[in-house]
């Protein structure tokens, strides 16, 4: 091993005696930094894309964010967007337009010429048209929505290595043009009560993002409408506070699916707190549809044996999910059995104990 300072510099290898001391630059600050990867995480039908779409909007502008304050940016800047999800047209515009979006900034790619005609993005391998979007849009944010959708089939998304070499590229990609890349993804429907591992996916998604988001309903809104954005991660500054907002319906008839972010100001909420919170409705929930279940099956089954395709069929006209039902069959004791050797199953609530 030659001595300190001798020799020619091995390529990939930097002294960082040599590397320049830079600050994190940020779009939307303590929260979507410039240069890094942000997953935004939620519950279906909360608001993760329409919260997207709010910072797409005042990024086009150069507006100030949700709290007042300002990116480290010169002015109104262009936004990529890749949308599996929602319709260009019926929602994604819609959604821009109440916002306040300058649309002239704002480019989707929608697909690549593939050798047997258009096909789906698929990342990583099709960065180069992301790159070009990025171009011709001048963009510094690309929004992609929903990450999972947008990954090449033969991926595991559960392997952390393989996510974390998927997403290498794109984080790259990211830090070489100083773009803010928000990575919106569904929560599992497990009961983890760590919000790290709640994400869709591998861990290594949000371990290779700088910032992590979640947003939740507010627990301390009776009505439910409200909701809240927490930071789940943040490598790069101390953890900005929760901030409320609610979507209002925005249009008539012919834009029933736009809304806008209305932002109600900080809250005393974590990303603790809010899984927390979300766990404890999940219990009340199930132990309702649990008990309604048990209810039904008592009176379904008060008359004597029934055929169990019958008392199912009308168990899901109710309303009541079959794996619902199936517990509460084993809660009451239910028993089944077969009418001949081809002939259906049958329940049957167990016998009543003598009376003393």
């Amino acid at each position: 091993m030659g001595e300190r300072g001798s020799g020619a510099a091995t390529s990939g290898v930097v002294s960082l005696a040599e590397v320049a001391a830079e600050r994190v630059r940020w779009l939307w600050p303590g929260r979507v930094p410039l240069g890094k990867l942000t997953v935004l995480e939620g519950d279906p039908g909360l608001g993760k894309s329409a919260v997207a779409l709010d910072l797409a909007a005042r990024a086009t502008r150069g507006a100030a964010m949700p709290d007042g304050s300002r990116a480290d940016l010169s002015g109104p800047v262009g936004v990529v967007l890749l949308c599996a999800e929602d319709g260009l047209g019926d929602t994604v515009r819609p959604r821009l337009e109440a916002a306040g979006a300058d649309l002239g900034r704002v480019v989707a790619v929608t697909g690549v010429e593939g050798r047997r005609g258009p096909r789906p993005v698929r990342l990583p391998m099709d960065l180069a048209e992301l790159l070009e979007a990025v171009r011709q849009a001048r963009g510094r944010l690309i929004v992609i929505d929903p990450l999972m959708a947008f990954l090449d089939p033969t991926v595991n998304v559960y392997g952390d290595v393989e996510m974390r070499t998927v997403l290498a590229p794109l984080a790259m990609l990211a830090a070489r043009l100083q773009q803010a890349m928000v990575l919106v993804r569904h929560l599992t429907k497990t009961t983890v009560a760590n919000p790290l591992y709640r994400g869709g996916g591998s861990i290594g998604i949000i371990g290779v993002a700088r910032s992590g988001l979640l947003v939740a309903r507010d627990p301390r809104d009776a009505s439910g409408a409200r909701r809240v954005l927490a930071t789940v991660k943040g490598n790069l500054t101390a953890a900005a506070p929760a901030l409320a907002f609610r979507l209002e319906p925005v249009g008539g008839a012919g834009v029933a699916r736009a809304v806008r972010v209305v932002w109600d100001g900080a809250v005393a909420e974590t990303a603790e707190s809010l899984v927390a919170a979300s766990l404890r409705r999940r219990d009340v929930a199930e132990g309702e549809a649990q008990a309604e279940a048990v209810a039904f099956l008592r009176a379904a089954l008060a008359d004597g044996p029934q055929p169990a395709a019958g008392v199912l069929e009308a168990a899901r006209a109710a309303g009541l999910a079959e794996r619902t039902l199936r517990r509460a069959k084993a809660t009451l004791g239910v028993g089944a059995r077969k009418d001949g050797a081809r002939g259906g199953w049958w329940w049957d609530l167990p016998p009543r104990p003598p009376s003393l």
